[in-house]
């Protein structure tokens, strides 16, 4: 017989994030504060579970409560390799190892899109699908952010994160992603209808060597396509990069090395250190050059306790910036009652 559960669920990220950034592109920025959602899981039998609580963002130094309060409400249908949500979205997680490079609200690229969006907007509505199988894991969802009303275009963002591990004697897979934001609407029209996406295949190499728990070598060619208005199509623009990376894992630490060659790449919530617009809107030069090193260490002091600490160089064209990070997640889940 199914039995129906009950369950309180208590997510918190505590962040502290300071970029040290004085260059042509990005300023710094210095993010602390505390993402929190407590929830309520109803599982209405193994494959369907509702969720109903709340959400909010707490900013150090903030003269209110929260930055942001939602409330979440989902609808999840999950069998053992794949999963669909309907309303309030997973949050932050990462699936393909840890590092202040992976820790975008989805693990995209940072190209594709800007981490530190993980803190600035880590609340996420829509419709989400899921797959864990051994030889694909893939991830896509829609995140709608602002509905279409006489003051303001809608905005979504729409995104796919995937890779096929290859049945090969070499511990190779292949890697895909894509990342849209759209602003428009038919119901009201204020303001131009824009576009921004990119996506591109890749290769992720994972040799074993025997001083380190894990490696990994990456290699995509990413694609962008960037239209400010439809309405003038002739402002569009195309343009295409290489993004590497190498990183190998230890005892909880891990070092990465990161370097990006484009031209004419322009991608909304991209971050902006990769592009090729300045601060003041202007065109820098066609092609751009970024590179990074980083270091970082996770440990879990207790159960449920996650401590993530971090420090990296930016190379950004001839301007070297730094900047670190720490991080700490807590998750709590009760069993409250249970019915046969």
């Amino acid at each position: 017989f199914a039995q129906e559960h009950l369950t309180l669920r208590t997510d918190v990220t505590f962040y502290g994030d300071n970029t040290e950034f004085f260059n042509l592109f990005r300023d710094g920025a210095t993010l602390l504060g505390t993402a929190t959602t407590v929830a309520l899981d109803v599982d209405l039998n193994e494959s369907v579970t509702f969720s109903g609580g709340l959400f909010m963002n707490h900013r150090f130094g903030s003269e209110r409560i929260a930055e942001i309060w939602r409330p979440v409400f989902s609808l999840a249908l999950h069998s053992e390799h794949q999963r669909f949500i309907i309303g309030t979205l997973d949050g932050f997680e990462r699936v393909d190892g840890f590092g202040p490079d992976r820790t975008g609200p989805h693990g995209l690229l940072p190209p594709l899109q800007r981490e530190t969006l993980a803190f600035q907007r880590p609340y996420e509505a829509g419709l989400q699908w899921k797959m864990n199988y051994p030889r694909l894991l893939h991830n896509s969802w829609i995140n709608w952010q602002n509905i279409n009303t006489e003051k303001r275009r809608e905005r979504f963002d729409v995104g796919v994160d995937g890779r096929l591990p290859l049945q090969t004697f070499i511990p190779i897979s292949l890697a895909y992603q894509f990342h849209l934001v759209h602003e428009g609407g038919q119901l009201h029209s204020n303001g131009p209808v824009r576009d921004s996406w990119a996506l591109g295949p890749g290769v992720i190499f994972e040799p074993t060597l025997w001083f380190l728990d894990r490696t990994a070598i990456e290699g995509y060619a990413l694609f962008s396509r960037y239209v400010p208005d439809r309405a003038n199509l002739a402002d569009s623009n195309h343009g295409h990069g290489i993004f590497a990376r190498a990183s190998g894992e230890k005892s909880g630490w891990r070092a990465h090395i990161i370097f990006w060659e484009s031209c004419d790449w322009i991608k909304e919530e991209g971050d902006e250190n990769y592009g090729v617009l300045m601060q003041d809107g202007r065109v820098f030069r066609n092609t751009r050059h970024y590179g990074e090193i980083g270091l970082t260490k996770t440990f879990y002091p207790v159960k449920d306790v996650e401590v993530e600490g971090s420090a990296r160089i930016h190379r950004i064209e001839r301007d070297y910036n730094y900047s670190y990070r720490i991080l700490a997640r807590v998750g709590f889940d009760f069993p409250v009652w249970t019915r046969q």
